[in-house]
């Protein structure tokens, strides 16, 4: 198991409510496809790696045993026994047996035990065995009463004990009395096993004897050098040979084939509970461990030893060293040790608390470089011989065997053998700053890195008392360090790896280091760590640690990789001062921030894992998740376009991470990344034939298959041939109605124009008329003007006529006695009242002024002849002085006329009778 007592397997944990049942679990087995099984409290629990499935006893009551045999699934609980057998779907149903058995079932039997040989099945209850044959599906019943239901199968060999009559065995399907030894009635057997080829007993008491014949010979009991109170429950001899040992209160006890107890695992350092009910060791020599309170998996075969402080005493770990039957960890709390092999807890030095950053050898002497300085270590004690605070570092140097290089916080020192005893002997002047990674590359030339400030190369003088010559050259990079491979001397960064080139005294990349190191996304981050010693380089990278070692047959170096998950690389203390020391050729211890890891080369395996689908289901909008068979293609309505897929690699190494890559061939051509996911959902899937492929890859391995699963999703209803066929028919139909539309619909658009161009051709037939009448109106308006105007001229005509007339007539008068003078006064007369010049006037006037005096006569039917008259005077604007001649009357006579006219209109005193008149 180790060197160390301390150092355990990894251990993994279940408790119940990780897997989703009942505290205790009664026993354990595994199937061909590595699927776990558990009998439980609650029922049948399946475990794949990933996930838990529980499927519910039979009959309600606990399950007591189980055992995976030929892709069947038994178990036996109380009254009941039969196998679980998975369907098309990936789930597990029951099918009882003792149903069907000849013989009744004895009250309150209960099946604690199930063992295969060849083709049978062997149920074991405190009084029977049923010997069920898959063959023919019988059973045969052999009676057998215990006071604890165990059988054994060694080597073919069917055994069973009876507190009462002995050990027996199982032939030809009778019990055969095998030893009926006091003792075999005294203690209950606990296991029987083959150990060269000698069987050996174990009793529930821890005691072992060798089975001679028929009688008991005692073999030196390694339990009860550990403890006098160990109660065996369970047992099983593991492939190598060993025995595994679950008590009732002290866990797991592990035995050499020698009989030296090789290791005792328990609550206090790892499990679930100390009471181990079954134990299972699975195909890939994994411990599992049924019990009463929980399941915990034990990786055996890990090249990972594991020492977790669960107290928090120790702090990070920065250095470790073995020593003279002592092994010494260096951590931020101070140095701490204990003799190999000791039960003990690790116990500090005193005076050395503080942090400590170096454990180096030299001849044979132990250094521990700490903040203090640097102390000599002889096992538990710790002498300070350098108080030059803060030792990094500390290299041999060239030719000087009493003289060692130290890097500090500070710049270097050195220290210096006087008498056989290490003391400091000075400070290297010329040189103060922080030397943590140092490299001789000459006799007296040292190459120091410090980070961004890059390389230092340092010539000291031959008393390495100061430095002659100093050489700064770039920094390459950040999370630097320097170290020797193979004789070269190397400086790593994040950009490469660096040689120091002696005949240009410059570093130059290595092309071979750099492409091995730095070849994909997964580079390392931190140190790179030389074990010399092993010729290998050492680095970290987020997902494995990783080291070069020489080609056996010519001078390159190959690269080695080992996965470990993400969070161990988290826990490997601060990055940077990441921890690797060789405790032999083959196994190393790694400093971590809760303990330590040890890794042994020689237990590194290459594994083929295959990857499976565990369950596909569908949902459609309106319905429940429904799964669906895995056995063929399927097809499914539109409707349920949502898919789950559930796939898994029964992997049960703690410090093995698998992680999954899809594919949906017809929608997603390319693999998703990688991730730990298990499970993966589609939805909203369009129709169209499609297959899902998934692949695992488990540490730096890729899964040996492919898990395939094809199906096709239907056409909706509304995109099947007839749908379409339909769609097509009402396209040409939709085009014929919309071409008689657009057909109804230009020739109303023709219609329309023919009607609008109609209606303006009759709005320009219209304007035009309009037009005809503008112009003939603007013509009588002319016509009308101009009979005005003639109206106006005769109208003065007359009235200067008569004033002429009335002037000579005046002068007339005065010789109005003569008779002569008389004829011509009434000449005068008659022509001023000519009637005709009135007909000839009261027609121009009515040419002018069409209708006016019928207007006028309708609205005053009283007026008179010359009452007319004067209203056709007045409407020509004519002053009374101008009326007077024409109606041959004097103006008095015109105002009197006006008058009598107002009266007669019924005009008020405020109209005016001229404005009236030209109103009408």
């Amino acid at each position: 198991m180790g060197i160390f007592s301390q150092e355990l397997p990894p251990i993994q944990n279940y408790s119940p409510v990780d897997y989703g049942a009942q505290n205790q679990n009664w026993s354990l087995s595994q199937s061909d496809d590595k699927y776990v099984y558990a009998a439980n409290n609650g029922g049948l629990l399946e475990f794949n790696g990933i996930n838990w499935n529980l499927y519910p006893s039979p009959n309600g009551s606990t399950l007591r045993s189980v055992k995976a045999f030929m892709g069947l699934v038994y178990t036996g609980c109380y009254m009941e026994f039969g196998f679980w057998k998975r369907n098309s779907y990936g789930e597990l149903f029951y099918n009882s047996i003792s149903n069907k058995l000849p013989v009744e079932l004895l009250e309150d039997e209960e099946f604690w035990n199930i063992v295969t040989l060849d083709n049978y099945i062997l149920f074991q209850s405190l009084e029977r065995i049923y010997v069920y044959n898959v063959s023919d599906n019988s059973v045969k019943v052999i009676e057998t009463r215990t006071s604890r239901a165990k059988i054994f199968n060694i080597n073919g060999t069917i055994y069973f004990h009876s507190i009462v009559n002995g050990l027996f065995k199982i032939e030809n399907g009778e019990k055969v009395l095998v030893s009926n030894h006091y003792l075999l009635k005294k203690f209950v057997v606990a296991g029987i096993f083959s150990v060269n080829n000698r069987t050996i007993l174990v009793t529930e008491k821890g005691d072992f004897y060798f089975l001679e014949n028929e009688d008991l010979v005692p073999w030196h009991n390694p339990l009860k050098e550990q403890s006098n109170a160990v109660n065996v429950y369970s047992s099983i001899q593991l492939a190598d040979g060993s025995i595994a040992l679950g008590t009732i209160s002290h866990g797991i006890y592990l035995i050499s084939k020698k009989g030296d107890v090789i290791t005792n695992i328990d609550q206090e350092n790892g499990l679930n509970n100390n009471t181990v009910l079954s134990i299972l060791e699975d195909v890939e020599h994994n411990l599992w461990l049924a019990l009463d309170n929980g399941i915990s998996i034990i990786n055996i075969d890990s090249p990972f030893n594991e020492y977790i402080d669960r107290n928090g005493k120790l702090g990070v770990v920065y250095a470790s060293a073995v020593f003279k039957d002592y092994f010494y960890l260096g951590t931020n709390q101070g140095l701490f040790y204990k003799r190999i092999n000791s039960k003990g807890d690790f116990e500090l030095i005193s005076g050395t608390e503080g942090q400590v950053w170096l454990l180096k050898k030299f001849d044979d002497v132990l250094f521990c470089g700490h903040n203090n300085g640097t102390y000599a270590v002889s096992q538990d004690q710790a002498k300070l011989i350098s108080n030059f605070p803060g030792t990094w570092d500390i290299k041999d140097i060239p030719n000087h065997r009493d003289m060692l290089l130290q890097g500090n916080f500070n710049g270097l020192s050195v220290l210096e053998r006087i008498n056989g005893n290490w003391v400091f002997k000075n400070k290297i002047e010329g040189f103060g700053i922080s030397s943590r990674f140092l490299e001789f590359i000459g006799d007296t030339k040292v190459a120091v890195n410090r980070e961004f400030k890059g390389i230092f190369e340092l010539e000291l003088d031959n008393d390495f008392s100061k430095v002659v010559e100093e050489k700064n050259e770039a920094s390459k990079g950040t999370g630097a360090s320097l170290s020797t491979y193979l004789g070269n001397v190397l400086y790593a960064s994040n950009n490469g790896i660096f040689k120091y080139n002696e005949n240009t005294q410059t570093f130059v990349i290595d092309t071979v280091l750099t492409t091995i190191f730095y070849d994909n996304n997964d580079n390392p981050v931190g140190i790179f760590i030389a074990d010399e010693q092993s010729k290998r380089l050492w680095s970290f990278t987020n997902s494995n640690i990783v080291y070069a070692s020489p080609e056996k047959f010519n001078s390159s170096s190959k690269i080695n990789k080992i996965a470990i998950p993400s969070d161990v690389r988290r826990n490997l203390g601060v990055l940077g001062f990441e921890s690797l020391t060789p405790i032999n050729n083959e196994k190393y211890l790694i400093g971590m921030s809760n303990g330590y890891l040890t890794l042994d080369l020689k237990k590194l395996t290459s594994k083929e894992y295959s990857i499976r689908i565990n369950s596909i289901s569908r949902k459609s909008n309106d319905s429940e998740t429904e799964k669906i068979s895995l056995d063929s293609t399927t097809t499914f309505n539109y409707t349920q376009n949502n898919l789950f897929f559930s796939y898994h690699v029964p992997e049960f190494d703690k410090y093995t991470e698998v992680n999954y890559q899809y594919q949906l061939e017809g929608i997603h051509e390319q693999w998703s990344d990688f991730a730990s996911v298990s499970n993966v959902s589609f939805e909203n899937l369009p129709y169209g034939n499609y297959t899902f492929n998934v692949r695992a890859r488990v540490g730096n391995d890729i899964s040996t298959n492919i898990a395939s699963y094809s199906f096709r999703i239907e056409r909706p209803w509304y995109l099947s041939n007839m749908a379409i066929l339909l769609y097509v028919l009402c396209f040409f139909l939709s085009g014929f109605f919309v071409h008689r539309l657009y057909k109804n619909y230009y020739r109303r658009q023709r219609e329309q124009l023919l009607s609008d161009g109609k209606k303006k051709l009759k709005r320009k037939k219209l304007k035009a008329q309009k037009k005809i009448v503008q112009i003939k109106n603007e013509k009588l308006r002319e016509e009308v003007a101009n009979k005005n105007r003639e109206l106006a001229i005769s109208t003065m005509s007359i009235i200067k006529r008569n004033e002429f007339l009335n002037t000579i007539k005046d002068q007339l008068k005065k010789n109005a006695n003569n008779p002569e003078v008389k004829s011509v006064i009434r000449t005068i007369d008659r022509n001023i009242n000519n009637s005709d010049d009135w007909k000839f006037f009261e027609d121009a006037f009515n040419n002018a002024d069409k209708d006016f005096l019928k207007k006028v006569k309708n609205l005053h039917p009283e007026l008179t002849a010359n009452d007319l008259r004067l209203c056709a005077y007045l409407r020509l604007n004519l002053s009374s002085k101008e009326i007077a001649p024409l109606l041959n009357i004097s103006l008095r006579s015109v105002e009197v006329k006006r008058y009598r006219l107002r009266k007669k209109m019924n005009l008020l005193h405020k109209d005016g009778l001229t404005d009236h008149i030209m109103n009408i």
